[in-house]
């Protein structure tokens, strides 16, 4: 017959700390992280596209962008097309008025230093007109395709005007 033993002061620090490791901002992040990668898809081809991207546009002289989009049926994050956009106005010409998108952007500028600076991003293009399912749908997949992507960082727009100051943009947030 085993004995039990009173709860001392070594069971009561450990169990603080696992509270606090289970109440952590980085626990919560990576339990979301998880359930993202679960219910949202990249396939292997997708996977190979953002990775080219990420490594071909670092040393670019021109801006380069690229249209990512969510299927609604199989929760499958996908290149929307295979262009990859160099000027703002055909980005925005591209990107639909209803309908939330995700856009790779490499985008090099010259800082007031006299820097080259080639800030890779995400913008995060959320129209007004959305329906809320699509706002939902796209907010929850944001950090996972972030990381999947490797951007530094994301820039939220909701019309296709903010594209025409997105230098300015970039350059407030170096």
């Amino acid at each position: 017959m085993m004995k039990r033993r009173g709860v001392d002061r070594a069971d009561i620090a450990h169990i603080q700390r696992l509270q606090t490791y289970i109440t952590s901002p980085q626990t919560r992040e990576l339990s979301t992280m998880a359930s993202e990668s679960r219910l949202y898809t990249f396939s292997p081809e997708t996977k190979e596209k953002l990775r080219k991207f990420r490594l071909s546009t670092s040393r670019a002289k021109d801006p380069q962008a690229v249209i990512y989009q969510i299927d609604k049926k199989t929760l499958e994050i996908s290149q929307a097309e295979d262009d990859v956009y160099t000027k703002m106005t055909e980005l925005a010409d591209e990107l639909p008025d209803n309908s939330p998108r995700f856009v790779l952007l490499s985008y090099p500028l010259t800082l007031a230093s006299g820097r080259l600076s080639v800030p890779y991003v995400m913008i995060n293009y959320l129209p007004p007109t959305c329906s809320s399912e699509m706002r939902m749908l796209y907010a929850s997949a944001k950090e996972l395709l972030r990381n999947q992507a490797e951007v530094g960082r994301i820039v939220e727009i909701d019309s296709t005007d903010d594209l025409e100051a997105i230098e300015e943009r970039l350059k407030g947030e170096e």
